[in-house]
């Protein structure tokens, strides 16, 4: 029996900015419903980072299932802080395709991201997510994250509970 080849690399290849805004739209169109408003967000934040990241500060990587691409993380700096602040990173489209669950490719993408936020100097990485998405919420709560913020909004075309997560990285 062939081993599954499971990795996680950077974000660089020609395709994977496309791949990213393409994966989120469809997955979750097809398991949540959601409209290509979800797939505009996404894409905006992937323009934002290609159009000219800090590589010392930011971040993106890929996972691969036998060089398929099957998932992604970001790893942006949260612009909500002042001149000079190093304090908050934040975590960003985290994805992972249902063909690929059961690799830990999600937790491994953000541990991933995590470490990158640490070595970085940030003193805290954020993330903003929405109740519906049960398992990167398990995966949030293990990797030692806690809800900071729950706040009911309607997007994507749907009603949707809006939660902040934080992790203190100076621990």
């Amino acid at each position: 029996m062939n081993e599954v080849r499971a990795v996680i690399r950077p974000l660089g290849e020609p395709g994977d900015l496309g791949w990213v805004v393409m994966a989120h739209g469809e997955q979750y169109a097809e398991e949540f419903g959601w409209d290509v408003s979800f797939e505009a967000l996404v894409a905006r934040i992937v323009a934002d980072y290609a159009a000219g990241h800090d590589p010392a500060r930011e971040a993106a990587w890929i996972a691969e299932l036998d060089g398929r691409r099957v998932g992604s993380v970001f790893c942006v700096a949260d612009e909500g802080g002042g001149e000079g602040d190093r304090g908050a990173a934040k975590l960003r489209i985290l994805l992972v395709d249902p063909a690929a669950r059961g690799h830990r490719l999600g937790s491994r993408l953000v541990a991933q991201c995590v470490d990158f936020a640490r070595e970085a100097g940030y003193e805290r990485i954020r993330l903003w997510t929405n109740d519906v998405l049960a398992a990167a919420r398990g995966i949030y709560l293990a990797a030692g994250f806690r809800l900071v913020e729950e706040e009911p909004h309607s997007s994507f075309g749907a009603d949707l509970i809006g939660q902040v997560y934080e992790l203190d990285l100076r621990a």
